[in-house]
């Protein structure tokens, strides 16, 4: 069904068509009977673009079209040639002779070819427009999924480390669950937006980090240094704390002693640094930490979110893990 802004369009792209070809430049005035003719190349023109176009073009039905076109554009001339003419121009012998047909063929086709196209043209942008819908509806939808993996990724690995402290009876345990809390409670309601301020995000990142300082105790040492966020930007969520979770788990996993993790952010001209290292034991794999869930939904993430914005180097030598993440922020 045709809309109203369409409606409009072929109206107004109609009238400009016939004021062009029916225009006298001599006389100043519009020609009648060109008028007349336009109005019908006009009337046959839409069963060209609403018809033919739709059932053969658009289904790549090439030769059904333009034959449908060529019996169109026949018919035109036949009825021209045989009805118009011969009223408007009574006694005269206009339709008598090639030449005659040969005239109505370079009149019609001009008129058609510009109604057609500029049909096309329309039919081309509403079609862009819906693939541009789909494309950002699959991508919210990818999105949504790669960040519901989040939270049961951060539950599965804190509870088998809760779990262990509850066995211990140690004393931070109910430390533990209150930070436990407080990190799931932004993951679940505070995060559902595709973009947060960079500074609440950055706030929650030091709350993940005290709660694996906790686990920590004294077996290494933890710097998380952030410089002095000026202006309002927002970030992707949960896109940092991914790597902040592999770097304690390299350590964690690999070493009983000596940890040492080192987290930067900065921020220069809405260009966000961050940097994160960490140490592990020697002959410790990093295969099934480095290539886990949670490092594959944050690269998909980055690249849906940040196309051509962000650069992320992930380095493993030396006994060492850095990761170089640089992204281009939006201001609020």
């Amino acid at each position: 069904m045709i809309s109203k802004k369409e409606l409009l369009f072929q109206i107004v792209l109609h009238v400009l068509v016939l004021l062009f070809f029916s225009f006298d430049r001599n006389t100043g005035s519009i020609v009648v009977h060109r008028a007349i003719f336009l109005l019908f190349y006009g009337l046959a023109t839409v069963g060209v673009t609403y018809y033919l176009m739709p059932k053969f073009l658009y289904k790549k039905k090439y030769w059904q079209f333009f034959l449908g076109s060529a019996i169109v554009v026949s018919i035109v001339i036949v009825i021209e040639e045989v009805v118009l003419e011969p009223i408007i121009f009574p006694g005269t012998k206009r339709a008598d002779a090639f030449p005659g047909v040969y005239v109505s063929l370079l009149g019609i086709l001009p008129v058609m070819f510009i109604l057609s196209g500029c049909k096309f043209g329309w039919d081309a942008l509403k079609k862009q427009a819906q693939i541009d819908e789909l494309e950002t509806t699959i991508q919210e939808s990818e999105l949504q999924f790669l960040r519901s993996q989040i939270n049961p990724h951060f539950l599965f690995n804190n509870l088998n480390n809760l779990y262990s402290y509850a066995l211990q009876e140690s004393p931070k345990t109910p430390e533990i669950i209150l930070e436990m809390s407080g990190v799931l409670r932004y993951m679940l309601y505070e995060s559902k937006e595709q973009l947060v301020p960079l500074k609440k995000e950055l706030e929650q990142l030091g709350n993940f980090i005290r709660l694996y300082k906790l686990q920590i105790e004294d077996r290494g040492e933890v710097q998380f240094d952030v410089d002095e966020i000026e202006g309002e930007y927002r970030i992707a969520p949960l896109i940092l704390i991914v790597f902040i979770e592999n770097a304690f788990k390299h350590s964690q996993s690999g070493q009983s002693s000596d940890i040492e993790i080192d987290i930067s952010v900065k921020l220069s001209n809405s260009i966000l640094e961050f940097r994160c290292k960490n140490n592990y034991e020697p002959g410790f794999s990093l295969d099934s930490v480095a290539k886990g869930i949670g490092l594959k939904n944050v690269k998909k993430r980055l690249e849906l979110l940040y196309p051509k914005k962000h650069i992320l180097h992930i380095e493993e030598a030396d006994n060492s893990y850095k990761v170089f993440l640089k992204l281009e922020l939006e201001k609020i």
